[in-house]
């Protein structure tokens, strides 16, 4: 196996915390004080199974868990996909199930891993299908090479961060010498902030409630989110995934209402600047008495709206980075790429949020149908 990093040690993994009771005095003839209670606890998240038409971390679980681990690797020019795709399914399998020993005996709770396959390899299958086009470049960019593009994403997500490098370590390790890793990023989730009914999304770095645009019901799901074919991809979705530093001390220079007009919303609350509610539309046609847009021109959900753009719903899994510096960890879901581009080519345009970002890392996959023992990973797509 060839990486960019040293792989994590799983010894590195593995501790022992102890805990002191305390003893209760006692005096003359007086029972003994019954030992001071434990805290119980906190139960172990919910199991996630991998199986089923959708792969899992993409819209299960609700909500999305806290951390991250995204790593983008190419494959060599001889390896047999469709064996190494079916092969990662079956350790996928194992270790959501906790009955793999590569887990440490770190008990899985939410563990999703979610595998999608890159253009090169989509084009190999068939060229006219969904995911066979190279994501183009942008403006803002500064992109080394070997983290444009890529053959393989793996996106693991739990609620323990211990869980990310260890299944990163198995999943590498199950695939060998046949996969070489370009780059990886780890991120995490704020607390969900509900600006809705039954809709949530988290703050990001600087301070806005993030995500709060996209498809939300199963009706909108189908409608902009999974493929409905060809038959090799139904069940399916197309990824972008983009690593982005931000500008904090510039941004946090802003006062509180140049914030706002940069994302064209309320910090607090996520309402629009036009009033509203928080996951209403906003009204980009309303004007202060002077005649100022109440969104400003160049505002972040002004530049990429959809109705605007006239494109479809993207669903955002975006995680907050600290390292290498501070920035997102961007991840879009959609059934259409030109949902993706076509909204960042107009941000391109004027997008005053984009002023405070860089992106450094950049790529798109499809995301494989769902799979279970009967059905492998990629078996539709790579006989």
């Amino acid at each position: 196996m060839s990486r960019a990093d040293s792989p994590p040690s799983r010894r590195a993994f593995i501790g022992a915390t102890g805990a002191m009771a305390a003893t209760g005095l006692t005096a003359g003839c007086e029972s003994p004080a019954p030992p001071p209670s434990r805290p119980s606890s906190p139960a172990s998240p919910a199991r996630v199974s991998p199986t089923g038409r959708h792969q899992a971390g993409i819209t299960l679980p609700q909500p999305a868990q806290p951390n991250l681990l995204a790593v983008v690797a190419d494959l060599g020019d001889a390896v047999a996909v469709g064996p190494l795709l079916a092969e990662l399914g079956q350790a996928v399998h194992t270790l959501t199930a906790g009955t793999d020993p590569r887990l440490l005996g770190l008990p899985p709770g939410d563990l999703t891993v979610t595998i999608g396959v890159g253009p090169r390899l989509v084009r190999m299958a068939d060229p006219s299908l969904p995911g066979a086009a190279d994501l183009p470049r942008f403006s803002r960019e500064q992109i080394a090479p070997q983290a444009r593009g890529g053959d393989l994403l793996i996106q693991i997500c739990a609620g323990d961060p211990l869980l990310l490098p260890v299944v990163a370590a198995a999943l590498l390790e199950q695939a060998g010498h046949r996969m070489r890793e370009r780059w990886r990023q780890s991120g995490r989730r704020g607390p969900d902030i509900p600006v809705d009914k039954g809709i949530s999304a988290p703050r990001n770095l600087l301070g806005f409630i993030d995500g709060i645009v996209g498809p939300h019901t199963t009706a909108e799901h189908r409608r902009h989110l999974w493929l409905a074919g060809p038959a090799p991809v139904a069940g399916g979705t197309i990824a972008v995934v983009r690593r982005m530093e931000l500008d904090l001390p510039r941004f946090t220079e802003l006062s509180v209402a140049d914030q706002e007009a940069v994302f064209g919303r309320r910090r607090a609350t996520g309402v629009p600047l036009s009033g509203g509610t928080a996951a209403g539309d906003p009204n980009l046609g309303a004007k202060t008495p002077d005649g100022r847009y109440l969104v400003p021109a160049d505002a972040h959900i002004r530049r990429a709206n959809p109705n605007v753009v006239g494109v479809g719903l993207m669903l955002r899994r975006s995680y907050s980075t600290d390292a290498p510096t501070p920035g997102l960890l961007f991840i879009s879901f959609q059934n259409d790429l030109r949902t993706f581009t076509n909204t960042l080519a107009r941000m391109d345009d004027s997008d005053a949020l984009l002023r405070f970002t860089t992106t450094t890392a950049s790529a798109t996959f499809l995301i494989l149908p769902g799979f279970d023992q009967q059905h492998p990973l990629g078996a539709k797509l790579f006989h």
